[in-house]
Parts: C-alpha cells; sequence; structure tokens
C-alpha cells in the first residue's frame, strides 16, 4: 500500500482508534486523516504539487508527520531540516533540494530565502468534518497526485563529517520495503505503540519509530526534547510497547539514581542504532530496567536499517545482528570479492531499501553503489552464526607505523573501566609512526581516573601498538545531529588546542 493512501486507509478502517499524539495533540484515525487533508489543503495553495519539494524545519511535533503525508498526497516529496542549523547552513539544504516552500516556525528567529508557511497555518482548515472535507475529499480529489511507487519521497541528508551534507534521495518503493521489514522484525501489529524519541530529520525517527508502525495499524506518541530525568516519567504516562534510542541516550539514562525504579512493563523491546553500543552497556541497561535492547544496523542510504538481532532468539551483544528479510548483507574486499564468515571487509548491502542515490551527484553514487551493492564505509565480519560484527568504520582506521588500529577496539575496552562514562579514540600525525592513537574519556561523576590507570586497564586486552598515547579527559564528547560521536571534530581539536592528559 503507498504511504500516501494510509490516512485515508486507517480512517476507513479504525476511525477512533488512537493514531498521532504529542505533548499538545491526541488524534484518533479521523482526525489524523482531516489534517492531513487540511495541510493538503494548505500547501496546494502555495503552490505545490507533484514533483516538488517541501522542506520540513520543526521539531517533534505531530504536525511534522500531518506534514510528510499532506505532501505526499499531493505528489510532493519532504526534505527534513534540523531545526537546530544556522541560516546557512539551512540555505545550503534548501538550495541544494531545490525546495519550493518551508513549513516551520515563525518564531524560530530564522530569515531564510524561501516562502515559509508557519506550522500553525497547516491547521487553519481543520478542525471540522466538512472543513476537511471540502479540503481534499475522499483520495484523488482536487490537486492530489498519487506517486508513483518510485517517486521520490525523502531527501535525507547525511551528517556531513566530510564535506558539505549529501542529499540521499529514497522512494515511495524504499519506504514501504524499509517499514515492511521492521514490521516482519519487531513483530509489529495494531497494539504497537511508538515513543518517539529520536530526531523527526533523520530517518530512523520517520521510518522506524513511525511510518512502520502506523503501516502496522499501532500508534505513535511524539515525545518532546529528551530529558534523562524525566524519561521513565514518560514511559509510566504513555505505557509505550517500544522505542528506539542511540547509545548516548542508553548511557545517560544508566546514569540516574539506582532510586530511579520505573515501571517498565509496557516496554516489549527497545531498539538501537545509529553508532555501536558497547556490550557491558547493554548488559547493565538491561538488568537495570528489564527492557531487552535489540542492536541493529544500517545507513540512510539503506533507508534506515540492514541488520538486527532477533527478538525470539539468540541475541548477541557486541554484534548487529542477523541480515533483515529481503536484504542481502555481506563484506567485500577492495578488488570486490565478497568474504567467507570469519573474513574482515567492507560492509556491502543489496535489497529495495537501497537508496536511489545521492541528489545531482552521479559520481559520488556511482562509487557508492556498484552493482546494486551500497558500499557502506563500515568495516566488518560475520561471526560463526551469522551476526555481523562492526570492527569499525574505515575512514576511522588509525595506521601507526605499518599496523592496522580500529579506534572501537579500544573505545570498547575503555567503555568497560568502572570510571568511564563516554570513550572515542581517534588518530593524530606522528612524525615517526605517521598516526598514534589518542583516547578522549569521559569520566562518571565523582571518578577518580589516572593515566596510568588506564592504560593499566588497555595492557591486559591490547598489543603493545593499539596503546592510545594519550588520554584526555573532557566533559562531553561532540555529537553530530543523529548522535553519533563526530571525530572529525575531535581531530580538528587535536590540531588546534592542547590539552591536558588524564
Amino acid at each position: 500500500m503507498h504511504f500516501a493512501e494510509l490516512p485515508d486507509v486507517r480512517a476507513a478502517r479504525w476511525p477512533n482508534a488512537p493514531s498521532l499524539a504529542d505533548d499538545v495533540l491526541d488524534l484518533d484515525n479521523a482526525e489524523f486523516l482531516a489534517e492531513v487533508r487540511a495541510a493538503a489543503a494548505c500547501l496546494r495553495q502555495r503552490g505545490i504539487g507533484s514533483g516538488d519539494v517541501v522542506a520540513v524545519m520543526l521539531p517533534n511535533r505531530v504536525e511534522f508527520v500531518v506534514a510528510l503525508f499532506a505532501a505526499w498526497r499531493l505528489g510532493a516529496a519532504v526534505t527534513p531540516v534540523n531545526p537546530a542549523l544556522t541560516a546557512d547552513e539551512a540555505e545550503y539544504q534548501l538550495a541544494d533540494s531545490a525546495a519550493k516552500v518551508v513549513v516551520g516556525q515563525d518564531d524560530d528567529g530564522l530569515v531564510l530565502s524561501l516562502p515559509r508557511i508557519d506550522v500553525a497555518e497547516l491547521r487553519t482548515t481543520a478542525g471540522s468534518a466538512g472543513t476537511a472535507n471540502a479540503a481534499g475529499g475522499a483520495w484523488g480529489g482536487r490537486g492530489e497526485t498519487p506517486p508513483a511507487t518510485d517517486a521520490l519521497a525523502l531527501l535525507i541528508y547525511t551528517s556531513g563529517t566530510t564535506g558539505r551534507p549529501k542529499g540521499v534521495m529514497l522512494s515511495h518503493a524504499n519506504l514501504e520495503a524499509m517499514s515492511t521489514m521492521m514490521i516482519e522484525v519487531s513483530q509489529l501489529a495494531q497494539d504497537d505503540h511508538s515513543l518517539l524519541i529520536l530526531p523527526l530529520f533523520h530517518v530512523n525517527g520517520i521510518v522506524v519509530s513511525v511510518l512502520s508502525s502506523l503501516l502496522a495499524g499501532g500508534r505513535v506518541t511524539v515525545a518532546g526534547r529528551f530529558k534523562a530525568e524525566t524519561f521513565f516519567r514518560t514511559i509510566e504516562a504513555v505505557r509505550p510497547t517500544r522505542f528506539s534510542a542511540v547509545p548516548a541516550i542508553y548511557a545517560m539514562l544508566m546514569e540516574l539514581p539506582e532510586s530511579e525504579q520505573p515501571d517498565t512493563s509496557s516496554v516489549r523491546f527497545a531498539a538501537c542504532g545509529a553508532a555501536p553500543m558497547p556490550a557491558e552497556l547493554i548488559e547493565r541497561f538491561e538488568g537495570r530496567y528489564r527492557i531487552p535492547i535489540v542492536e541493529g544496523y544500517g545507513l540512510s542510504e539503506g533507508t534506515c536499517a540492514s541488520t538486527s538481532n532477533p527478538l525470539d532468539g539468540l541475541r548477541k551483544p557486541g554484534t548487529v545482528g542477523l541480515a533483515m528479510p529481503g536484504q542481502e548483507v555481506a563484506v567485500m574486499d577492495p578488488s570486490g570479492r565478497l568474504l567467507p564468515q570469519g573474513a574482515t571487509g567492507e560492509v556491502v548491502v543489496r535489497g529495495p531499501n537501497v537508496m536511489r542515490g545521492y541528489l545531482n551527484r552521479p559520481g559520488e553514487t556511482a562509487r557508492t553503489v556498484v552493482d546494486g551493492w551500497l558500499h557502506t564505509g563500515d568495516v566488518g565480519q560475520f561471526d560463526e552464526d551469522g551476526y555481523l560484527v562492526l570492527v569499525d568504520r574505515i575512514k576511522d582506521l588509525i595506521i601507526r607505523g605499518g599496523e592496522n588500529i580500529y579506534p572501537k577496539e579500544i573505545e570498547s575496552l575503555l567503555y568497560s573501566h568502572p570510571g568511564v562514562f563516554e570513550a572515542a579514540v581517534v588518530g593524530q600525525a606522528h612524525e615517526v609512526f605517521g598516526e598514534v592513537p589518542v583516547a578522549f574519556v569521559v569520566l562518571r561523576p565523582g571518578a577518580t581516573v589516572t593515566t596510568e590507570g588506564l592504560l593499566e586497564h588497555c595492557r591486559g586486552s591490547l598489543s603493545r601498538f593499539k596503546l592510545p598515547e594519550r588520554f584526555i579527559a573532557v566533559e562531553t564528547l561532540p555529537k553530530n545531529p543523529v548522535g553519533k560521536t563526530d571525530k572529525p571534530a575531535l581531530r580538528a581539536e587535536l590540531v588546534s588546542h592542547a590539552f591536558p592528559a588524564v
């Protein structure tokens, strides 16, 4: 089923069943359809039609999802814009995507070149069935053009760790394939209740937390900005069956006082992605909060997820699980040869979830998708059970005197130190060895840690050439918009600042 039709289908089948909610709105399926029709009328009045691109620059709120479906109803695509961007950063994405209009909040203080629609305008024709029907009527009314399945649906801009962000082109077929896979792997049904805490400007928030639940007949509650100290109050009040987060969020929740013993009985599982989660952190979180963590792996270029640990069966912390149904996941050497189980190489993915390409970048598209295989830039291997183990990013590889060092191996070991809250390892230029590893660590509150203590912790598990040259204590690690540690920023800091050692 095409996602543009989904609000109509849900309203016809279960008009009074819950659909979308946040701190302000709580919509059943009939109300959700009315909101989408009204927003579609608003966009159409601004000249939006088939083939156009609508930029949505909003924090997490119900209207973001409404705008998404309204644009699709008119045959337009959406590019989500991080509302934390500066005007210059936003203008780059607006120009690159050729967006025609921006849906945002007029009080955000940004002066942009494109026409803007304040989020309140999307609802000006909502509120009564008669008005909503006049705005759109039944599916296929005035100005509504069902897009082809291979038409552009989303333009997701990568976090831009190297150079300018690139627009990842995802089609409606990509979204349907990924959502269907998520429904099967996560065993979603009409009783699914997803709590969205990740940003909606990222494909994980849109596809994993929202679209898959709505397609399964379930409901979504959109949480505001994440706060560790109030998160479990939300869980207890809303009673979701699942949520998706990044390792940094789980680490913050583990730092809550021991007196925090919430009722988590409604939650079947929590997903973890975006970055590898230390096995020790998974074990501690599950033991304390009684929520199974299902770790998976994927990229925006693959419409979010390509592997997942199974809900039923063996979950293996330290791995990112098995290939999702309908996808092929393999490891490949630099010559393009697929490698056997146990061998280390670049992770590659093939399936209906692989992007159409990078917008206006045919050269980069051709280098990234070769013979249908999406080259991820990640290094991994399959264990004896077929579970994927990520070794590191190819670009994060440190070569010290001809020896390869994967920072993730050092980071995982540092995470197991009782005084370390977070860790990130990057390479620093060295006149003799070329590069040496340097570890940035965030210490737990009240912890007393020395360089010698950290070295001693590492010596038992690491070869001498892998030992960090320095340990640098910092208050926080820089993160990119989707919660991954921003290693380019750390490398830049090493060049421009002199840090004291731990």
